[in-house]
């Protein structure tokens, strides 16, 4: 007769917690294996703005300066500009972005994975930015705005979550995606009603937009091609020969 083999301790609680309410929320929780992007970025993020805290203010003012995506920077040293404009944040507190990225950068690189999540971030980042940034140049040419607006400080990186948040939107089920777009359009909307600044006025639906505009890319996958129609053939008889 054979003893039966004892189990573990505590093999029920760790079964349970991998595949009950508390594990699924666990499995939401970024980690360096499943977000290397987000991750990687918010530490980008949490340096330049302890850097920005602790600074000499001249030299951090100097920094984001030429960091800065306005009209001047982009038309003498646009590369530099994209880039750098998106290693900071907007203002001294880094906890929200945090919080954002975690809501909706990590989830999407999760699905998609780190190139195409960063590839979603850069063009919502990018052409928002250019995007915004050509307005001002037209209004300031209409005379609508002062000149001093081709130099206002334009760094931050609300483009690229805008754009993932919009992108994510597409790889939820119905009712996670009305709510996803919804809380987006109430941000923004709330933003337009209370701060007039024109950058963020059309840069902010503009990244929403553009990761709207993505949802058939991320939903291909990696590598898969687009599905082509066949036209039907129709089959001959033999009498009809």
């Amino acid at each position: 007769m054979t003893r039966p083999v004892p189990a573990p301790p505590y093999g029920g609680l760790r079964h349970g917690l991998r595949v009950g309410v508390l594990g699924r929320l666990l499995g939401l929780v970024p980690t360096p294996r499943r977000n290397p992007f987000a991750l990687g970025y918010l530490a980008v993020l949490l340096g330049t703005t302890l850097f920005s805290r602790f600074a000499d203010p001249e030299l951090v003012h100097r920094l984001q300066s030429l960091s800065s995506t306005d009209v001047h920077n982009l038309l003498h040293c646009p590369l530099p500009a994209l880039l750098f404009s998106g290693l900071w944040v907007a203002g001294p507190v880094w906890m929200p972005y945090l919080w954002a990225f975690a809501l909706t950068v990590a989830p999407l690189e999760r699905r998609v994975g780190g190139w195409r999540a960063a590839a979603v971030f850069a063009a919502g980042h990018v052409l928002a930015t250019l995007l915004s940034q050509l307005v001002v140049a037209v209004t300031v040419a209409a005379g609508r705005l002062g000149p001093e607006a081709l130099d206002n400080l334009d760094i931050g990186v609300s483009y690229g979550v805008l754009a993932s948040l919009g992108a994510l939107a597409g790889l939820l089920r119905p009712r996670g995606r009305l709510l996803a777009l919804a809380g987006a359009g109430g941000l923004i909307g709330h933003q337009l009603l209370t701060d007039q600044d024109l950058v963020t006025s059309v840069g902010h639906p503009a990244a929403l937009l553009i990761g709207v505009s993505l949802w058939r890319w991320l939903r291909r996958g990696p590598g898969r091609p687009l599905r082509l129609r066949r036209p039907a053939v129709r089959r001959m008889a033999p009498s009809e020969v």
